[in-house]
């Protein structure tokens, strides 16, 4: 175990088990005499004039570290002034490690502008290599620095899961956390091949799909049992023999053993026919059919391979995709393209390292993993993988058979998914540069910000702001602003805006005061440099991210009020760097005769065909759609809102446990006090509470 606390500490706030500034006694001396040759090569490789003055400064930055870095594994942080961590690494010997830091030459330029922002470091120790790795990939999920590879989608997958908590298990989509009890199967890549297998099971096996609360208050059968996709156990049509002769087929099935559920049911119709029950005979026929749609649908399946994840990286243009394919029990369950985020410099297989150790952190891995590089750390990952999964996990680079054709399989697709993204990126830049054009910015756009509002005669009203650059729709930057503002008049549109706007730039404006304001102390008390630059000669600084956080270009849903009330809250909070521009709808709303406003010139329209137009609209209904599903979420919530809900100490149970004994909140408001205590679960003082909220209100 390690020797520090849980992952996520601040960097100030360093434990017992992380070294900064250490004293000299704090290291063993053979230690330090193992070490002796290596810092006097060091002590003259650090005077070289060769390297830029900005990576000289920042190397003898790390040599103050790495004098005293822990000997065996761990994990290490290199920080730069204003506190951002700039990378995270893992090693057999930290030490060691750290060394090939120090010398200011030789370096790949993305370690050159590594090595000379680095103003502190941070290490922690741990007893083994794995535990490094699992430490390094939970620091990298949570920090994301900005020189390691990152994993740009880290959604979880959905699984099918047949439960295992009631007398009459249900089969469903999950996803999220295993807390439920039951048999999970899985992954699969998308929600729609999940759909497409649920509703063959639920032909093939008849199993109900509906939830607990749903089926204990059935008295006939649902709409599923009349079309032959539920077998009805709510209401005995089925009996609980039967039904879990049921579920323990689909669970063979699901487990592997599809051919022998197979063979199993075309005995039973066959016999059933053999008897003249030709009913009875077309429904094993319809469940057999059902399986061999499931089956069919899956694309290649594999002959030998009955559970792997298949893994393929492919870079050009300077990007890099992961092509991942998900195989159980003999049958290909999907597949996804990841596009991470990493420097060009690196090689395919050092980013596909890095990227599956990311992968497994918050997943189950199977019991063979097949890749199309060689990775440095296998055996670590391996080990480690055994070690959460408790069972054995193999981690191979295939040269021939049929493994060989999955993983090439897989980087064909890994090739086709990135020349599309490629391609796609390019027309939309393209899109980007005639929008600029068409609204006379001399910039390049590469981050613009769409901004509508949604509310039924003020009520319920919300703020959206949808985000679209280079990548197209920027879906992880979208925001929501619930209006808050009480001096608003309900409907008045423009104070909405003014409000959403306020609040989004106001905020905006304290991080970039964040960032710029003086240095505090990082890491362990280690004060930055004064005059260290933060890149080398020649070279410009990277951002965190490739993707800006401060717009380029502004648009607003709406005509000339909208517009003018947009620039004054951007005038009052001294914004002048962020293009605005106004879109009011045309004559009868329709597409093409929209009227835009833009600064410095009168209104203007756009040709019918200009695809600067046609990009326009695109953002404007993206904007809408997603502002009216925010507001119809917020209303469908107000909905189901209920009285219980005010009341401090009324949780969950409690609140159900009212509900079923009255049935209704109106029905609670009216009952007596000693009526409320004999609710199983409510005592006397919540009974009090709840009678003194409603007779209180009613005053």
């Amino acid at each position: 175990m390690t020797r520090v606390q849980k992952p996520g500490l601040p960097s100030s706030e360093a434990p017992s088990g992380e070294f900064a500034a250490a004293g000299p006694g704090d290291q063993p001396e053979a230690a330090i005499e193992d070490d002796a040759e290596i810092f006097a090569d060091l002590e003259l490789t650090i005077e070289d004039d060769s390297a830029p003055a900005s990576v000289r400064r920042g190397a003898a930055v790390i040599r103050g570290f790495w004098r005293h870095a822990p000997v065996g594994p761990g994990v290490y942080r290199m920080i730069a002034a204003d506190g951002e961590v700039l990378y995270v690494g893992k090693a057999k010997s930290v030490r060691k490690r750290i060394a090939s830091y120090v010398r200011p030459f030789g370096h790949t330029n993305r370690i050159a502008r590594m090595i000379a922002l680095t103003a502190s470091m941070v290490f922690i120790s741990t007893e083994t290599e794995t535990e490094a790795l699992l430490l390094e990939t939970n620091y990298i999920k949570q920090m994301k620095p900005r020189f390691n590879v990152l994993m740009r989608d880290d959604k979880s997958f959905p699984y099918i899961l047949l439960t295992g908590d009631h007398a009459a298990p249900q089969i469903t989509k999950h996803r999220g956390a295993r807390n439920r009890k039951g048999d999970y199967f899985g992954p699969f890549a998308s929600v729609w091949a999940v759909n497409r297998t649920l509703n063959a099971l639920q032909r093939a096996f008849l199993l109900r799909s509906c939830s607990d609360s749903y089926y204990d208050n059935r008295t006939r059968p649902c709409l599923l049992y009349q079309i032959k996709r539920c077998s009805a156990p709510c209401t005995g049509e089925i009996g609980p023999a039967d039904y879990a002769e049921l579920v323990r087929e689909a669970r063979d099935f699901l487990s592997g053993k599809s051919r022998s559920v197979r063979d199993l049911l075309a005995q039973e119709m066959a016999a059933a026919a053999d008897l003249m029950e030709f009913e009875s005979a077309a429904r094993f026929r319809d469940r057999i059919a059902a399986l061999s749609a499931i089956q069919g649908a899956q694309g290649i399946n594999p002959r030998t391979v009955e559970e792997a994840d298949v893994f393929a990286i492919v870079d050009e243009a300077g990007q890099f995709c992961i092509e991942v394919f998900f195989f159980r029990t003999f049958q290909n369950w999907g597949n996804r393209a990841y596009f991470p985020r990493a420097d060009k410099s690196l090689s395919p297989g050092e980013v596909l390292d890095s990227f599956l150790a990311q992968f497994y952190a918050d997943k189950p891995p199977p019991r063979l993993i097949l890749i199309s590089h060689g990775i440095e750390n296998r055996a670590v990952l391996e080990q480690a993988l055994c070690e959460r999964s408790s069972r054995k996990v193999e981690i191979a680079a295939p040269q021939r058979g049929e493994k060989k054709e999955l993983v090439e399989h897989a980087a064909q697709n890994a090739r086709e998914a990135l020349s599309r993204k490629l391609s796609e990126t390019a027309s939309q830049e393209k899109l980007l540069a005639a929008l600029a054009e068409a609204f006379g910015l001399s910039g390049k756009l590469r981050r613009i910000e769409v901004y509508d509002n949604s509310h039924i005669m003020g009520t319920n009203a919300v703020g959206a702001m949808i985000v679209a650059g280079a990548a197209g729709f920027m879906k992880a930057h979208y925001r929501t602003f619930n209006i808050k503002g009480d001096e608003l008049t309900p409907g008045d549109d423009y104070g909405m805006m003014r409000e959403v706007l306020r609040r989004r730039f106001s905020r905006l404006m304290k991080e970039e005061a964040a960032l710029a304001g003086p240095a505090q102390e990082t890491g362990a008390g280690f004060e930055r440099e004064p005059g260290v630059e933060i890149a080398p000669e020649g070279e410009e600084s990277d951002s965190r991210d490739a993707f800006p956080h401060k717009p380029d270009l502004i648009l607003i849903d709406g005509g000339q009020g909208q517009f003018d009330a947009a620039q004054a809250i951007l005038a009052e909070l001294g914004v002048t760097d962020v293009a605005v521009a106004g879109i009011a709808k045309g004559i009868d709303r329709n597409a093409g005769r929209e009227t835009f406003f833009v600064a410095g010139r009168e209104s203007f329209k756009l040709s019918p065909r200009d695809p600067a137009l046609y990009f326009v609209q695109r953002l404007r209904d993206e904007a809408h759609r997603f502002a009216i599903g925010t507001h119809r979420a917020r209303r469908k919530k107000e909905f189901t809102k209920s009285p219980l809900d005010e009341i401090a100490g009324i949780g969950p149970a409690r609140k159900r446990a009212l509900l079923h004994a009255f049935g209704t909140a109106k029905a609670i408001s009216r009952a007596a006090l000693s009526d409320l205590g004999k609710v199983p679960g409510v005592n006397a003082a919540t009974a009090q509470l709840v009678y003194d909220f409603f007779h209180e209100r009613g005053r």
